[in-house]
């Protein structure tokens, strides 16, 4: 069960009438999804509120003994200005809403405004809050120039600069609940900064990872949403999806790039309105987990190509982290070397062994279109095969060699143009597993990581090849 809080911070509700108070929490709580709420009938007791919770939206009613609405709405705008106030009135003023609004106030609601238009006011009034407290965290990071929690980075191997904004970066935009866009290269780490993110929002919740790669409309919609019992044939039983099971945590959707657009509306859906069905269901489910993505597509080129939705583009940009690549902070490259030589010995069961002096130079000069990932597998192979004594430079010269002549290769022309007769989509997908493969060592984690792609979905081509054959 969900714990978590929504919004954050906490919503003040102010009127002197209990039953309104009641029958408004009703709203803010069921359709609406907020349960960070506080219920307050003497306004007298409104400064006090202020200064021992953290409020960032008041609903406040203007007509009340004591103290009125609108002398409260002054005394929160000019001693707390982070607040937001929204004003709920039985009267439908116009004079009254105008001295509000010029007075600072967000929004002005008669009472009896329908409910759906109540709620898109409190939510946008939420989102400002949101924006205002994200800026504010931005400006106080830019100016401390310090990492507040550096243990949340130990598993990112680094110490490049670029690297070292990036991680300011994500601690200024921790406390916000909008989607995280992390661009870069395959193999560049994008999964270990979705998790940097995950710990740093502090949700009870868990860190759910779906890859959206080929996943068809039916079943994004099923592994996301769940479904109900009777959904189609077959659905015996209710089945939670997983943003149902990230509530209160995060949903780490990768290869963002590759949804399919029926896919894209209904994640954009999530997104906006922070609610989703179930397949099979007609009620509407609330989202309390944070979205991140990620890619290592141009999605400015697929937007131009129409071939992914402007809209949902610009909802995944409120905060946009670009991963460089490793032959760009090949600084980074010592470290990582001597990080894998350890792993890979601790997982071989084998003594850490020594490097040459001269791999450094070789490293360095090298560069990687697998980026950090083919740098683990270079290591893991050399360190399966090391007998003893000095880390033998065979497979690293291989393997720099042969990604150089690559590399050249292509720069001229397309490598398939050489060819006498083309090869077919599925032909070069074997040939590309067979290199991986090779490369790996065998080992299908490895080569799983070169492609791109799952390690379950490596294992299941490899079936299919063996079964044909």
């Amino acid at each position: 069960m969900n714990d978590a809080l929504n919004p954050e911070f906490s919503i003040l509700m102010v009127d002197d009438e209990l039953p309104w108070l009641r029958s408004l929490g009703m709203i803010l709580e069921g359709p609406g999804g907020f349960t960070n709420l506080l219920q307050c009938s003497d306004s007298r007791e409104v400064p006090r509120l202020l200064a021992e919770h953290d409020i960032g939206l008041v609903l406040l009613d203007l007509t009340m003994p004591h103290v009125g609405g609108e002398e409260l709405l002054q005394r929160i705008t000019e001693e707390h200005p982070e607040v937001q106030v929204i004003i709920l009135s039985g009267m439908n003023q116009l004079e009254t809403a105008v001295r509000c609004m010029r007075q600072g106030a967000f929004d002005y609601f008669v009472k009896t405004v329908e409910e759906d238009r109540l709620l898109d006011g409190v939510r946008r009034a939420v989102r400002m809050v949101r924006l205002q407290r994200e800026n504010h965290a931005i400006r106080r990071r830019l100016f401390g120039r310090r990492l507040e929690r550096p243990e949340v980075f130990d598993h990112i191997v680094t110490r490049h600069p670029s690297m070292l904004a990036i991680f300011g970066y994500l601690e200024s935009i921790a406390a916000s609940r909008q989607p995280v866009l992390i661009l870069g290269e395959s193999g560049v780490g994008k999964e270990l900064v979705a998790r940097a993110v995950h710990l740093l929002s502090n949700g009870r919740g868990e860190q759910v990872n779906v890859n959206v790669a080929g996943l068809d409309d039916n079943v994004f919609a099923d592994t996301l949403f769940g479904h109900a019992r009777g959904a189609y044939t077959g659905a015996e039983r209710e089945r939670a999806g997983m943003v149902e099971k990230a509530a209160g945590g995060t949903l780490f959707l990768d290869e963002i790039g590759d949804l399919s657009p029926a896919s894209q509306v209904k994640l954009l859906r999530l997104i906006q309105e922070g609610e989703y069905y179930p397949l099979g269901s007609d009620t509407p489910r609330q989202s309390s987990a944070r979205i991140i993505c990620a890619t290592n597509q141009d999605l400015a080129a697929k937007v131009s190509d129409r071939s992914f939705r402007k809209d949902l583009y610009y909802r995944l940009h409120a905060h946009q982290v670009r991963i460089p690549p490793l032959r760009e902070r090949k600084e980074d490259i010592p470290l990582l070397l001597d990080h894998f030589l350890r792993k890979a010995a601790a997982e071989l069961n084998k003594p850490v062994p020594t490097p040459p002096p001269e791999l450094l130079d070789l490293l360095m000069s090298y560069s990687f279109p697998g980026n950090v990932r083919e740098l683990e597998a270079m290591v893991h192979d050399a360190v399966s095969r090391h007998e003893g004594g000095v880390l033998s430079m065979a497979v690293f010269r291989e393997r720099t060699g042969e990604g150089r002549e690559l590399q050249r290769t292509a720069d001229r022309e397309n490598i398939f143009a050489m060819l006498p007769e083309l090869p077919t989509l599925s032909e070069a997908a074997d040939m590309l597993v067979d290199a991986a493969m090779e490369r790996a060592g065998n080992n299908q984690t490895l080569a799983a990581r070169l492609l791109g792609i799952s390690q379950p979905a490596l294992s299941k081509r490899l079936r299919q090849r063996r079964s044909v054959s």
